[in-house]
């Protein structure tokens, strides 16, 4: 009978635990065999890599934008109790701070690269490329007088996000210890 008993033992473990347990094992008179693949620890999961989403990098640029000049903070501050001198003489400095971090970033070049105020000929009816404004006929004409050449990226050159930055925190609140 004892012998019937331990086969039911066995099989319950094996069926409900997938191996069977020490008091099974020792009434057996075994030991677990060590494989080598329990002497080795197993391997962490590598982090999944973060998604990269397309507004990471416009969120990156104003993020820099926010460290280098305060463009947002400038942005969200009421600015309705101030002179216009007052204002005149902030949005110099953001200015020149703005246009700095952009130029260590991105390369922009003009779309059209004319006189503004002059004839220039359209190098391409693309509504991407060419905006025609004023009285434009049904069939736009080869050119007309630039009022803007436009801008083109010629080159991005942002630096690595690190996988713990989260794009999301423009500028982290800064809290200071006394």
């Amino acid at each position: 009978m004892n012998r019937i008993s331990l086969a039911f033992r066995c099989f319950f473990n094996l069926l409900f635990g997938g191996a069977l347990s020490d008091e099974t094992l020792r009434d057996l008179k075994l030991s677990r065999r060590e494989t080598p693949a329990s002497k080795v620890a197993p391997a962490a999961a590598a982090p999944a890599a973060p998604a990269v989403k397309t507004s990471d990098g416009a969120l990156q640029m104003l993020a820099i934008m926010q460290r280098d000049a305060r463009l947002v903070d400038f942005l969200m501050e009421d600015i309705s109790g101030y002179q216009d001198d007052q204002i005149g003489a902030a949005v110099r400095e953001l200015h020149d701070q703005c246009r700095d971090s952009i130029a260590r970033y991105v390369t922009l070049q003009p779309v059209i690269d004319g006189v503004e105020g002059t004839f220039a000929k359209a190098p391409s009816n693309d509504p991407n490329l060419v905006k025609f404004i004023g009285n434009v006929p049904a069939k736009p004409p080869a050119g007309g007088t630039l009022r803007h050449k436009g801008w083109r990226v010629a080159k991005v050159n942002l630096p690595a996000l690190s996988g713990k930055q989260d794009v999301a925190i423009v500028a982290p609140a800064e809290i200071e210890i006394e």
